[in-house]
């Protein structure tokens, strides 16, 4: 994802956040998530390293992924009219590729929403503790890999 790119990733953020789980939060909560993560934000973490993905459909930005210090997904999110497409998928496999350089620790981490729960158990991610609450709900889960280059 280059910095272009930004204005319609924080678009497709807002429409999936307001569409998929923001009406669990307080409005003041839901008014703050997306604060945070609005175009601004998205530009601090890739001026940060924080290393993203986007998938364009047809010239549309149709989702992106953004991983923080190659173990953590930070975002991943694809707007409601390319869902079950499988670019979240796609999104996922770009990233775990970049990421997955010798001296990877084979571990990635994510705070899933409620929604997004069992996408990330299909990829094999398991909940390390009860749903939690930081502005939005979301579900601190955990991925183990074989180390890169292990027999």
């Amino acid at each position: 994802m280059e910095h272009a790119d930004i204005p319609a990733a924080a678009a497709v953020l807002r429409r999936a956040a307001e569409t998929f789980f923001l009406h669990e939060s307080a409005p003041e909560d839901a008014a703050a998530f997306l604060a945070q993560h609005d175009a601004a934000g998205l530009r601090r973490n890739l001026d940060a390293g924080f290393v993203y993905h986007a998938a364009i459909e047809d010239g549309v930005l149709a989702g992106f992924v953004g991983v923080r210090g190659g173990t953590h997904v930070f975002h991943l999110f694809v707007d409601a009219a390319y869902q079950r497409r499988g670019i979240a998928q796609a999104l996922w496999e770009a990233a775990r590729a970049q990421a997955l350089v010798p001296g990877h620790p084979g571990v990635f981490t994510v705070n899933a929403s409620n929604f997004a729960v069992p996408f990330y158990a299909s990829l094999g991610f398991e909940r390390t503790a009860p749903m939690q609450a930081d502005k939005v709900p979301y579900n601190p889960m955990r991925l183990s890999m074989p180390l890169v280059g292990a027999a």
